[in-house]
């Protein structure tokens, strides 16, 4: 029965032989790949459309900030946000590897070392950053979805427990390995909600607004982080909480809340500048 799928999906598309130093290619590497090409594909259609003043190369340049921006960011904002008592301890956790890959990624981080990039590519080639910003939020909901699907892949981030006809075991929830799979919970699998929501429900909405246009600078900016803040909130609402409660509420609904809070402020902002 559907209700009673049990996860079992390998996190590891190819495996290496064991005196490599890497255990093969994963799909949450892929996840990123997969993001980070379909930004740099809807770019350049962008710039074929004139939808966005870069220049031949400006482009390419503007994906190394993006790529950088997303990685440092993520990973720095997962150390303090979610982990933030032992970066405090040993902030060398920030170079934490984990199966071959990264050790963990906080999107709210990520969204942070994306404004960092925005600014840096903006400053160093002279271009309106609002601008730039409003392109950049239109294509970031594919690289969401992706790493939405593969944190699924993984089988973590699960969700809460739930008696629904399309729920998921995960065996990666037992509290200990060898664990009775007959013992575990059904859960939502919440990571698809999520990819559904931030990747493909958001996608769609950036898309439309972005090509219809005439949208004042950095509007875009605003409504993409009070409508991911939303949604991932409604996301969290069917999501076990994977860190310690912030004032009794799950960290990723805190951080998304604030999220709101700041497109509002942004939003106000923006539309009361002229021009």
């Amino acid at each position: 029965m559907l209700a009673t799928w049990i996860h079992s999906i390998d996190p590891v598309l190819i495996h290496f032989p064991e005196s490599w130093p890497l255990p093969g290619i994963r799909w949450y590497g892929l996840s990123y790949a997969a993001g980070f090409l379909a930004a740099g594909l809807m770019l350049r259609g962008y710039m074929r459309a004139s939808k966005v003043a870069l220049r031949v190369g400006e482009d390419s340049a503007l994906l190394t900030y993006l790529i950088f921006g997303v990685l440092i960011g993520g990973r720095l904002g997962y150390c303090v946000l979610y982990d933030t008592s032992r970066f405090l301890k040993a902030p060398w956790i920030l170079f934490e590897m984990s199966g071959g890959g990264i050790a963990g990624m906080a999107s709210h981080g990520g969204f942070f070392g994306v404004c960092v990039a925005i600014l840096l590519f903006a400053k160093r080639y002279d271009k309106d950053c609002w601008l730039i910003a409003d392109v950049v939020v239109s294509l970031t909901p594919p690289g969401l979805f992706f790493g939405r699907i593969a944190n699924f892949i993984n089988g973590e981030l699960w969700g809460k427990v739930t008696t629904v006809s399309w729920g998921v075991i995960f065996p990666q929830s037992a509290p200990y390995a060898g664990y009775p799979i007959s013992l575990l919970p059904v859960r939502h699998p919440s990571q698809l909600y999520e990819a559904g929501l931030e990747g493909l429900l958001l996608g769609i909405y950036l898309q439309w607004r972005f090509w219809r246009g005439g949208v004042k600078p950095g509007i875009l900016v605003a409504e993409f982080l009070m409508l991911y803040g939303l949604l991932r909130i409604l996301g969290e609402c069917f999501r076990q909480p994977d860190a310690s409660l912030i004032f009794g509420c799950n960290r990723g609904i805190v951080y998304s809340a604030i999220t709101c809070v700041v497109g509002l402020f942004l939003w106000v902002w923006r539309w009361r500048v002229r021009g």
